[in-house]
């Protein structure tokens, strides 16, 4: 129990709450997964019109952005598991046979060749001009009886946070980026692996 405390110190989020990131000095975050652009296909024209855009999206906020990429190794044992069950539907012995020959294929060069998935990640920031993390933490606690003051003042920083968000997703939008917000499960999943990066049992899904 003293070694998860003395961990638990290290990691900065407080809680998660309403698809929102508290962290430990009170800042609220949201986070949004975002589409790639194939950059290298594009012509000249277009990647300097990407690089354009991109620049005017930054100059055009008040506020900071963090960008966060994942790179995780690809766990094909769903896949795999799902051919398996397959298999004895086959009615075709050579469907049979060519299926187990692929599937021993993947296994042999997964196992030589590490396959990597990227996902992309924007997280916008929101300080609270006067947030108590106490009151908040209090708030966010069910079995906690919460002052009606900390409860509108959470809603009313979120109100202001939804806003960045907002302008973020407008900016990058006319690059040609899709984003979508996560929410709180998808919140924790992230945060999970981010401080498990061995452990491939609870991959995102999304």
């Amino acid at each position: 129990m003293a070694t998860q405390n003395a961990t638990q110190q290290f990691v900065p989020i407080n809680d998660i709450h309403d698809d929102v990131v508290i962290l430990k000095d009170g800042q609220m975050c949201m986070v949004l997964l975002a589409s790639s652009i194939n950059f290298a296909l594009k012509s000249t024209d277009e990647q300097q019109a990407i690089l354009s855009q991109f620049q005017s999206f930054l100059n055009s906020i008040d506020f900071s952005i963090q960008i966060y990429i994942q790179s995780r190794r690809l766990d094909i044992r769903p896949y795999l598991e799902v051919l398996t069950s397959r298999q004895p539907l086959q009615d075709n012995d050579l469907m049979k046979i060519q299926l187990r020959e692929y599937m021993e294929f993947i296994q042999t060069f997964t196992s030589q060749v590490d396959i990597m998935t990227k996902n992309f990640f924007i997280v916008v920031p929101y300080t609270p001009s006067n947030l108590e993390v106490k009151g908040i933490k209090q708030f966010l606690r069910p079995k906690v009886k919460t002052p009606v003051e900390s409860q509108d003042k959470f809603f009313e920083d979120r109100t202001q946070l939804d806003q960045r968000v907002s302008v973020v997703e407008q900016g990058l939008s006319r690059i040609g980026i899709r984003t979508a917000p996560l929410g709180t499960e998808e919140l924790t999943e992230l945060f999970y692996h981010i401080f498990n990066p061995e452990d491939l049992s609870h991959a995102p899904q999304r």
